[in-house]
């Protein structure tokens, strides 16, 4: 799921805990906050919950950009974590 849309989204005001983090994630994989967001939010479903994100879903339009209904393979997510030591 490689969605490159220049549509910009709704984007609210990190926490200073979460902003803190984001940019050290940035520096650790090279790329700018908002790829390393979309990084972050590409391996979400792999800390489970997808079933549920889905139940609780309030907008079913939207269901071909979740993350949550095709969660990435397991050779994107070798790939999205290429280098990064946690």
């Amino acid at each position: 799921m490689n969605n490159t849309s220049n549509k910009r989204y709704y984007s609210p005001q990190f926490s200073a805990l979460a902003a803190v983090s984001v940019r050290r994630v940035a520096w650790a994989l090279n790329v700018s906050m908002p790829a390393a967001v979309d990084h972050i939010v590409r391996l979400l479903p792999r800390l489970g919950g997808s079933e549920k994100v889905c139940l609780s879903c309030k907008d079913k339009t939207k269901c071909g950009l979740c993350i949550f209904c095709a969660p990435p393979r397991t050779q994107e997510v070798t790939d999205l974590m290429a280098g990064v030591e946690i």
